[in-house]
């Protein structure tokens, strides 16, 4: 990609008929306080929110008892997620109270779920064939799907070539901050995907958000990394900025790695006045 053909001012994040400025999504759960996590969400810059279904269901919209309360949705776009879902029913019955919650919030033309289904209990790894099924059930009926997965390629294909508006491939195990371990399959999914790979779950600090972006990720969802650091809000910005530092760099491209050195400086022109006195 040459970069003089490059406008990043115009670089804008497509997803289904929606588009986005900021190419990080922010989690809202694990934070010590809801001013707190407002004020991190404001200070990314963010635009989109996801937010648990089932976490929503514990309290009432119209109450200043969670976030979906406090934040301005004509500012940010909800995605509501099946979390703590383990089975393709469960999951389906999730999004659809999803959808309505977002409708409550005025965003009627909202569509957006995320979707999770997670039996397993340790390692909270997706159910990739509940996944698939419930993806399919799901587009069938007008969500615009966006489905959390393991690394898988082939997986991540199948996907989108039943509608899902995105993939969401994770780095490393949910809330680990490992950083991302899943470096080669991301590579794959990536240069075969026609929708935006959105790497999900495992970004531990501000260089894991600029890798993702420069292997050539659409966005990255973040939340423990930001929660759970010592200044939220601090941490907040610092993925704000690798986000948009990682973008850039795809979108300049690399330089090609050598294998030897090669000099900054050209030969041509240096002063042969030592060699002449000799």
């Amino acid at each position: 990609m040459d970069a003089n053909h490059v406008n990043a001012s115009n670089d804008k994040l497509l997803i289904g008929s929606k588009t986005f400025n900021s190419r990080l999504m922010l989690g809202t759960g694990k934070y010590r306080t809801l001013n707190e996590a407002k004020q991190a969400i404001q200070s990314s810059g963010c635009e989109i929110v996801t937010f648990a279904v089932r976490r929503a269901q514990a309290t009432h919209l119209n109450q200043k008892t969670n976030l979906l309360s406090i934040l301005d949705w004509n500012r940010f776009w909800l995605l509501p997620n099946t979390a703590g879902c383990r089975t393709v029913e469960e999951a389906i019955r999730i999004a659809f109270l999803g959808r309505e919650i977002t409708k409550a919030l005025g965003q009627t033309s909202n569509n957006f779920i995320k979707l999770e289904v997670i039996p397993d209990p340790i390692y909270l790894l997706p159910d990739p064939i509940a996944t698939l099924k419930a993806a399919e059930y799901l587009v069938q009926q007008g969500f615009n799907v966006l489905p959390y997965i393991n690394a898988d390629p082939i997986l991540a294909k199948q996907l989108e070539e039943i509608g899902c508006v995105a993939v969401m491939p994770l780095g490393s195990p949910i809330g680990s901050n490992q950083g991302i371990k899943t470096v080669s399959n991301l590579k794959i999914i990536i240069e075969n995907a026609k929708v935006p790979v959105v790497v999900d779950a495992g970004i531990g600090i501000s260089s894991d958000a600029a890798q993702a972006l420069e292997l050539g990720a659409s966005a990255i969802l973040v939340n423990t990394c930001i929660a759970k650091a010592t200044s939220s809000i601090m941490m907040a910005k610092s993925i704000k900025l690798a986000v948009e530092a990682g973008r850039l760099a795809y979108l300049a491209g690399r330089a090609q790695e050598m294998s030897k050195a090669h000099a900054s400086s050209p030969e041509a022109g240096i002063s042969q006045e030592g060699s002449a006195n000799m």
